[in-house]
């Protein structure tokens, strides 16, 4: 006997990501790209081109408004902290992974593929993290 499954409502009552959680990956991200030893210009266009001053806020504490495409970068971002974290039980490794050359990305550094600026970048590195460790 077929059992009909509720449907997920389009808009659910609560966003995805908070404010408060957008806020709490803001200062996590911040000490990410301070354990991956990036300059403030990569760490502003894996950000998607955020302003000088924006960062410069950012890393003083005050993140102000995260809209959703920065709440999805600092998602993806947590996601491949998480992935890597997973893949090396030595965290330094996984942090100087992100600047070594990989053949799944033509031989570039993955820091090399996620400032090209796009979402889409941060979620092929993502995502081949994802797939290293088992995740698809």
């Amino acid at each position: 006997m077929l059992q009909e499954i509720p449907r997920t409502r389009a808009f659910p009552d609560i966003p995805q990501i908070t404010p408060a959680e957008a806020e709490a990956m803001v200062r996590a991200v911040i000490k990410l790209f301070e354990k991956w030893q990036l300059s403030d210009a990569d760490a502003r266009e894996i950000l998607g081109g955020l302003a000088a001053r924006t960062y410069a806020r950012w890393k003083a504490g005050e993140p102000g408004r995260i809209d959703r495409d920065l709440a999805t970068r600092l998602s993806l971002l947590m996601g491949i902290h998480k992935g890597l974290r997973y893949l090396f039980s030595d965290p330094e490794r996984g942090y100087a992974w992100v600047k070594k050359p990989n053949r799944a990305f033509g031989g570039r550094p993955p820091v090399e593929i996620m400032t090209q600026g796009d979402i889409f970048s941060l979620a092929r590195v993502r995502s081949y993290l994802d797939a290293e460790r088992g995740g698809w």
